[in-house]
């Protein structure tokens, strides 16, 4: 009687996740993007916003919240009721760097929130001004050896993506450049173009059509393989700084608590949006790859991705000011 029991309560407990997936969502669906409408970052979540409005037939609404060196809009998601109606996007910046670089971060994003799916995977592109004489990684890191702290690398902030993937460039190669950080990296890319810098490292999502038009030099990408947006190019691994990858990448987040059974049903109506041919064509336009999976794989790889800029942060000594 008792295992009959037992087993009536694990039979009742499915069918009611089973309904809680089938009803869920009823209302519209609030997604936090941690940056400013217009950045790169904002572009990838809007898409994905309506490909999920459309599947989901429940209209999910982009709510921009930027600051904290990102970790507001990841702060309000972790605080909101995990009940499926308030999700968030994390990107690299986000979820592996600023938590290593603001002294008192808000929340521990390991701890505090429950990985949905990894939607794109992006590169950098090292890039040098125009009127450098800079027309390889390797001429930057002859030049660079033989005049220690006489070129300027442009950032678009403390503690981005560029900055750290630049330490990481500097520690690999045993170079030293000197940081200039800026707010935001179309004025970074300003000074580039007019030579008050000589090199950059800025995702491919806003320097690829300065490369295509010549207004900056492409050297090399900054991922595991060749860029489908700078096929031309090699990776920065390939001309010359073997093993080195730093890569962007984005993905879907959401309050801890939320039910495993709406876990997986927004894990697989975003694994459709992954597979789609618009989302596809759209995230390739800017520089971007799907990527899909499971919670479980988006968990590990914002682990590895913590665990590997901590360590870059570490050494560098970067810091949020």
């Amino acid at each position: 009687m008792r295992r009959l029991h037992g087993l009536f309560l694990i039979i009742a407990g499915l069918l009611s996740c089973t309904a809680l997936a089938q009803s869920y969502p009823s209302r519209p669906i609030r997604m936090i993007v941690p940056q400013a409408p217009g950045s790169a970052s904002d572009t990838i979540a809007r898409i994905i916003a309506a490909e999920l409005t459309h599947q989901l037939k429940q209209q999910v609404v982009v709510d921009n919240r930027p600051g904290g060196a990102l970790l507001l809009g990841l702060d309000l998601t972790a605080k909101a009721p995990p009940d499926g109606y308030t999700i968030g996007y994390g990107m690299v910046g986000a979820l592996a760097i600023s938590p290593n670089v603001v002294p008192k971060p808000p929340l521990d994003v390991q701890k505090d929130l429950q990985p949905i799916l990894q939607m794109t995977t992006g590169q950098m592109l090292l890039a040098a001004g125009p009127s450098t004489p800079f027309r390889s990684v390797r001429d930057v890191i002859t030049f660079a050896k033989q005049n220690p702290d006489k070129l300027f690398y442009a950032s678009s902030g403390n503690g981005t993506p560029g900055h750290v993937g630049f330490e990481l460039f500097k520690f690999m190669t045993g170079t030293s450049v000197v940081h200039v950080p800026y707010k935001g990296g179309a004025a970074g890319l300003t000074d580039l173009i007019a030579g008050q810098v000589q090199l950059m490292l800025e995702s491919t999502n806003s320097i690829t059509p300065y490369a295509k038009a010549g207004r900056v030099r492409g050297l090399a990408v900054s991922g595991p393989k060749r860029s489908v947006a700078l096929p031309d190019l090699p990776t920065i691994a390939e001309a010359g700084v073997p093993g080195y990858e730093a890569t962007t990448w984005t993905g879907i987040i959401a309050p801890v608590g939320m039910p495993r059974a709406i876990v997986m049903r927004l894990n697989a109506e975003l694994n459709q949006v992954v597979a789609s041919p618009t989302f596809k064509e759209r995230a390739a336009a800017i520089g971007s790859e799907p990527v899909g999976g499971t919670p479980e794989q988006f968990a590990e790889h914002i682990r590895k991705e913590h665990a590997k800029w901590a360590e870059v942060v570490r050494r560098s000594g970067a810091k949020i000011d």
